[in-house]
């Protein structure tokens, strides 16, 4: 019993090391949980102080709870076990599939994260690439919203920069929580976006347990008061043109909605505007069906080719920001307010009524979008110079740019003009355009729109073009779009 065994000392430092490790997880670690536990729950406290909305139990809840709750929903267990029954499958297999579906959705929501550096990083970039400016149409109708209540940011998509822009602007009112695309399922991308509360779709999945688990989750986080940020569109849009709202996400969202429930469900319509989007040209590309399409690899070189460009012009104190970039926060639509005045109750319809009654609302929110998109000064001279058929001398643009601001403001539009000079307006727009050489100078002085960039013009251009039909904003475009979608929902 008292024999000595002999070992290597590399052995013995090992042993050494994990006998630290356990004592350390045995004693310290539970103190140091609890400490950091207790002064994350401090700042959360500070934070619901200072938030228009505040922050939820259920945004803050252990994600590993979250996916449990999910996966042993009654909805879910229940429509698992049809399918199963359906599909010829064991019960295990399918909750096992649900359990990677609900691993691949859940988010894990970091406050620190959000608040002390995605903010941050999404302040300090925004602010480096535009001029950004921020607008309020109804600041009567947003102090009305109540603290406890699930509130969706519905907003128009122009850039990927939107997912940059609008969480920096609302910071002061509460956390938003996105719905994202198979894009950013990549690492270390994954891991960041879910820390900022993102959860992850599946794009036109037409998998039908999947698109049960994706609404079950839709539709806790929204009766847990979880702050969403929705974009109906469902991508960016390709000529600038408000698209046609799809219905999926949105239908998720309410169709669950209790009018006699103790929370209120209210949307908050954001316009977004830029004078410069970064995917412009890819986006027009994809108009044409005659033009080659281009692989990953291509990008990543393009994107990589711009990004080394502007820093060479940064390096040679040559760089400007990109313009000017607008986000407007329209009239909130109170959703208890809007069934009782439509005679809604979506719980007592039929599949197909109930579809109905959320394309009447989808269409109503893009509308509210659509008239909260602030006009910015590129838009205003794309728009003349797409419209004129004959090179215009610098007098006669801000003359037509003047007529077109005043019919604008006749329709109720917001129109950022930059330092209260309409004629500094039009300077910094010709300047954007004349820099990128969508528009040329003559020798005699006179600018027109280049032939080869139309349809770039174009892009710009549409971006207002709803402000100005003469019939109901969208109505006529978004009905052509729809039948052009199909009338299934997504």
């Amino acid at each position: 019993m008292d024999a000595l065994i002999t070992i290597p000392l590399w052995l013995f430092l090992l042993l050494c090391a994990l006998a630290v490790l356990a004592a350390l997880d045995r004693f310290l670690m539970p103190s140091v949980r609890w400490y950091l536990r207790r002064r994350v729950n401090r700042v959360i406290d500070e934070l619901n102080t200072r938030l228009q909305l505040r922050l939820e139990p259920f945004k803050l809840t252990r994600r590993e709870l979250l996916i449990d709750r999910l996966m042993y929903d009654p909805d879910v267990i229940s429509f698992a076990e049809e399918w199963a029954q359906r599909e010829g499958l064991r019960r295990d297999e399918v909750m096992a599939t649900v359990n990677r579906y609900a691993q691949e959705i859940v988010p894990a929501f970091k406050p620190y994260a959000y608040f002390a550096i995605g903010t941050r990083l999404a302040k300090g970039l925004a602010q480096m690439l535009y001029r950004v400016r921020l607008g309020y149409a109804d600041d009567a109708g947003l102090s009305a919203i109540p603290r406890n209540a699930s509130v969706v940011f519905v907003m128009n998509h122009r850039s990927n920069m939107d997912y940059v822009l609008v969480p920096y602007l609302v910071a002061t009112h509460s956390a938003l929580s996105y719905a994202v695309g198979e894009w950013a399922r990549v690492w270390p991308l994954q891991a960041l976006i879910r820390s900022l509360g993102a959860f992850f779709v599946r794009r036109n999945s037409g998998d039908p347990l999947y698109r049960k688990v994706l609404a079950r989750y839709v539709h806790m986080a929204t009766r847990g008061g979880v702050v969403q940020a929705l974009f109906p569109e469902g991508g960016l849009s390709r000529d600038g043109k408000l698209r046609a709202p799809r219905l999926g996400l949105l239908a998720y969202i309410v169709k669950a909605f209790d009018p006699d429930g103790d929370r209120e469900l209210v949307f908050v319509p954001v316009g977004i505007n830029y004078d410069r989007v970064f995917e412009d040209r890819t986006l027009v590309r994809d108009l044409d069906a005659q033009s080659e399409r281009r692989g990953r690899v291509y990008a990543v070189v393009k994107t990589l080719g711009f990004v080394l460009h502007n820093l060479g012009l940064a390096a040679r104190r040559r760089w400007h920001r990109f313009g000017y970039a607008g986000v407007r926060v329209g009239e909130p639509v109170f959703l208890r307010d809007y069934l009782k005045r439509n005679a809604i109750d979506f719980r007592a319809m039929s599949e197909a009524q109930a579809f109905a009654a959320v394309e009447q609302l989808g269409s109503e929110l893009m509308a509210h979008v659509g008239r909260a998109i602030p006009v910015l000064p590129v838009s205003l001279v794309a728009r003349v110079m797409v419209e004129s058929s004959e090179p215009l001398s610098e007098f006669e643009l801000k003359g037509r740019v003047l007529d077109l601001v005043a019919r604008l403001a006749a329709r109720g539009a917001h129109v950022h003009v930059p330092r209260a000079d309409q004629d500094y307006a039009v300077q910094v727009g010709l300047r954007m355009l004349t820099l990128r050489r969508l528009v040329q100078e003559d020798e005699a002085g006179l600018y027109a729109a280049r032939k080869t960039e139309l349809a770039l013009l174009r892009y710009y251009a549409n971006a207002i073009g709803h402000l100005l039909d003469e019939e109901d904003p969208l109505a006529g475009e978004m009905l052509a779009q729809r039948e052009k979608q199909g009338s299934e929902p997504r």
